[in-house]
């Protein structure tokens, strides 16, 4: 229960009891305000979390890109090392035919052609699978530099100047990139 009366004793008005509530209402709410608003420590201490948690997501993301570089470099060594072994597998059957043609001591020479026809269509077949074709280097044709090495000019009076006249060694190209350019013979401006 209350009374009606001040700090000195005397009797309190209903209007001193009004303002004497509001200054008590008033005084809660500075309170809690003054415990709502945050301290500089407290505001200090979040900003070192929110900082602490910056920075433990800045090394997670930074392992995941070294990982994933990592994985990407192991990937690559592991293309480079095993680009062969699928034409090397196709080579293991042209070797076999190369040798059982030289243990060949029959001395037939239909046999021989038939097994060496025999071995240049495995590596036919061995050059298709990896996709190794032929750089035509037909008589009278331009000479592609990119294509053909010119190994020697030559009088040809029929044919244009800068056009193949012979092939000396066939070119090939692995998925259109030159594996060996065609050695040519090209023909000259007749004196």
């Amino acid at each position: 229960m209350k009374f009606p009366f001040n700090k000195k004793g005397k009797k309190m008005t209903e209007q001193t009891q009004t303002e004497q509530t509001e200054v008590n209402e008033n005084a809660e709410a500075l309170d809690a305000q003054a415990a709502a608003e945050p301290t500089i420590e407290s505001l200090q201490e979040r900003v070192a979390e929110l900082e602490g948690m910056l920075k433990d997501e800045q090394l997670r993301s930074l392992a995941n890109e070294q990982n994933l570089r990592r994985r990407h470099q192991e990937e690559i060594q592991a293309a480079h090392k095993f680009a062969a072994q699928r034409f090397a597998a196709e080579m293991l059957t042209v070797k076999d035919y190369l040798e059982m043609a030289l243990l060949d001591q029959s001395g037939n020479f239909d046999a021989m052609k038939m097994g060496v026809s025999m071995t240049l269509n495995e590596l036919q077949k061995a050059f298709d699978a990896t996709q190794i074709q032929e750089i035509p280097a037909e008589k009278g044709s331009k000479l592609d530099p990119h294509r053909h090495q010119a190994m020697q000019e030559v009088e040809a009076a029929e044919q244009e100047t800068g056009t193949v006249v012979g092939v000396m060694k066939k070119g090939y190209t692995m998925h259109d990139r030159v594996l060996r350019p065609a050695m040519v013979t090209v023909a000259k401006a007749t004196e």
